[in-house]
């Protein structure tokens, strides 16, 4: 008895090891870019909670925030951190402002890492994203997800970041996580929910 419990215990967490994502076919990966960029195009507006975690090697809790992003064709968006501290970042007109508990200040945006997430995030609402010349993309599939992994072309940008990946759940168009890998192997985690599409967002979102 103790022998068939063990053996279907190893057949559990074998079945857990080996079920990883897929590399899609050509045909794959065309059809569901075709399909977001097309779906896309139509998204004006796009608000959605959000939980980041961040993970470190030299701590060992990992950072966990909260808050909302609101994002306004064709390249404005906006961060506002709401736990466990209040602090906002809006990118627009190529700089980001920040308003870090009442203390503001705005800096140029082209050389700024995080910058380079909210470039594939706005460019996943108007289709632009899958021809960013800065990367190269490889797409994945698994039961739940459609996947696409974002890696640098240049070795300047590589050494910040390693890869940027992009979850699609199969039914919708819009990302529901971002898990970016930094060159020293830490990871931030951006998962979404309660996402409003085409919403009214008043101008106060995108401002400090």
């Amino acid at each position: 008895m103790l022998k068939n419990i063990t053996f279907v215990a190893f057949l559990l967490i074998s079945s857990l090891v080996f079920a990883q994502n897929t590399a899609m076919t050509s045909n794959e990966s065309k059809a569901f870019v075709t399909k977001i960029s097309s779906e896309s195009q139509q998204i004006k507006t796009l608000q959605s909670d959000f939980v980041q975690t961040k993970k470190m090697d030299f701590l060992d809790k990992n950072i966990v925030t909260s808050g909302k992003m609101s994002l306004k064709s064709p390249n404005t968006l906006s961060w506002k951190y709401t736990k466990p501290y209040q602090y906002s970042i809006i990118f627009k007109e190529n700089k980001i402002f920040i308003n870090d508990q009442g203390k503001k200040s705005s800096v140029d945006a082209k050389s700024k890492t995080f910058e380079k997430i909210n470039k594939l995030i706005v460019g996943s609402s108007n289709g632009k994203m899958f021809s960013d010349p800065e990367f190269v993309v490889r797409y994945f599939k698994n039961d739940s997800y459609n996947i696409a992994k974002f890696i640098p072309k240049s070795a300047q940008l590589l050494k910040y970041i390693k890869q940027i990946e992009l979850q699609f759940p199969k039914n919708q168009s819009t990302v529901s996580q971002v898990i970016m890998t930094e060159a020293s192997g830490d990871t931030t985690n951006i998962v979404f929910k309660n996402t409003k599409i085409n919403a009214p967002i008043p101008d106060s979102e995108f401002s400090l």
